[in-house]
């Protein structure tokens, strides 16, 4: 389903398992992740969906196939808020200084770097933060204070395992914003190029997955993949989670219901009366 090859990708997944010993976790998986794009991918817990992240950033080796990526490809990784050890005492500008060249060791940091690091939290909204402790801040800051940490690597593509996970609504929202700001164009890249490639995965169907321009459906292997309108419907959707699931169209999106899902369904159908 996915036609997003008008130029060279920035990696390539050719026939790619990965195993940890007991048996493949993700097996035989093609795809291509093009400059630019915007990409979700789905799938139940154990569906192999941060393995895939691994082979993507190199730090697991398929045991068959080949990852492939583009010359000069620059990476950056966001983790998990909820893998983070928030009781470490560190600071919003010493958590981006992380991300940096490790030319030298904090507090060291050049005229430049300093720099480039406050016109990073500027443009994500995190000015005047510079030497708060990280666990001050709210779950939307945080967050975008690790994706400070990784654009201070002007990355071509960026990697994020669950943004979303464990926030409120309003917090989902911002972040889901500001990554599609950064999609569509970084200011601090200067090379005149589009956006950041981003892939990210993700649980939220519903309040993040349906938004995003390209869906990928992983269990083990890929089920689906490409716009949310091609991707969340039940015979794909039962065939990744393993039960059946109901789709039903709101507002122009698609929405996903599980089985049981009778009284969403019947207020959804009383807004469309």
């Amino acid at each position: 389903m996915n036609s997003a090859e008008a130029t060279p990708p920035l990696v390539r997944f050719d026939h790619v398992s990965c195993s940890y010993g007991n048996g493949p976790v993700i097996e035989n998986v093609d795809l291509t992740v093009a400059r630019g794009e915007f990409v979700g991918i789905v799938g139940p817990s154990g569906s192999g969906k941060t393995t895939l992240l691994r082979a993507m950033l190199g730090s697991v080796k398929p045991v068959h196939g080949s990852v492939m990526w583009s010359p000069s490809l620059r990476v950056a990784y966001v983790p998990q808020l909820e893998t983070l050890d928030w009781n470490f005492p560190v600071t919003v500008s010493e958590v981006v200084a992380m991300g940096r060249p490790q030319r030298s060791w904090w507090p060291r940091l050049q005229p430049s770097e300093k720099s480039e690091i406050q016109r990073v939290l500027e443009h994500l909204g995190l000015a005047g933060l510079w030497s708060r402790h990280i666990r001050e801040l709210s779950g939307g800051q945080q967050q975008r204070v690790f994706l400070a940490r990784a654009l201070i690597q002007k990355p071509d593509l960026l990697v994020l395992d669950e943004p979303t996970a464990g926030v409120d609504v309003r917090t989902r929202h911002e972040v889901l914003h500001v990554l599609a700001d950064l999609n569509e164009l970084h200011p601090d890249r200067g090379d005149g190029e589009s956006g950041i490639a981003i892939v990210l995965t993700t649980h939220d169907l519903n309040g993040l997955a349906a938004h995003l321009p390209r869906l990928i459906c992983l269990n083990r292997n890929v089920v689906a993949d490409g716009s949310p309108s091609e991707v969340l419907k039940p015979y794909f959707l039962e065939r990744t989670y393993g039960a059946p699931m109901e789709v039903l169209q709101h507002g122009g999106m698609p929405v996903v219901l599980e089985q049981g899902g009778d009284e969403l369904r019947l207020r959804l159908s009383r807004r469309g009366a």
